[in-house]
């Protein structure tokens, strides 16, 4: 029941263009509707990011994806039914989502979720949901909700009531796959 309630309440946050703190498949994330330019824009504002520094997307299935992106490399696939952790793919040409989340090089990074209450999540959105780490950039990633600053919490316009003490492992690993094949990992 918790989590139900959790998830309509962080929607319908989010459909007004509001931004969230959430626990993910990895650290916790602040998160918003991945097509809303100015819900992204209040997120590079709160971690005091350079817009040129793109935040990658959560995704729950192949529809999304092929939403995002019109060509997906088999290998990406592969990866993912491979790997045995949260794997975030960099992947050419997106679209159908903010423009300010995409990077200079038409690229997006673009992970797979699993996680109950981030799949639900989307399952209702029907879009894809931006992911970023909890933390002003440049300070530490925190693995526990209890090491969110402060700031980072109230900058928020809601925090999900879940897995609160629950100590995250690490960030997901990130691969860059290019349209022509090229495979180059960026953090293991």
């Amino acid at each position: 029941m918790k989590m139900n309630e959790e998830i309509i309440n962080a929607y319908e946050v989010i459909k007004e263009g509001g931004i969230i703190l959430y626990p993910t498949d990895t650290v916790w994330g602040i998160g918003c509707d991945a097509t809303n330019p100015e819900a992204v824009a209040k997120i590079y504002k709160l971690k005091q990011r350079a817009e040129t520094q793109s935040m990658i997307v959560l995704m729950n299935g192949e529809k999304m994806m092929y939403n995002v992106f019109k060509n997906i490399p088999e290998v990406a696939w592969q990866i993912w039914d491979l790997s045995d952790k949260p794997t975030t793919l960099i992947l050419d040409d997106a679209r159908n989502v903010a423009p300010n989340i995409i990077a200079a090089d038409k690229s997006l990074g673009v992970r797979l979720v699993k996680e109950p209450f981030c799949f639900k999540l989307m399952e209702r959105m029907k879009k894809p949901l931006v992911s970023t780490s909890a933390n002003i950039s440049g300070q530490p990633t925190p693995l526990a909700f209890k090491d969110i600053s402060p700031e980072i919490i109230n900058g928020v316009d809601y925090v999900v009531k879940l897995n609160q003490d629950k100590i995250n492992g690490k960030s997901s690993t990130i691969i860059k796959l290019t349209n022509d094949s090229q495979v180059k990992v960026i953090r293991k």
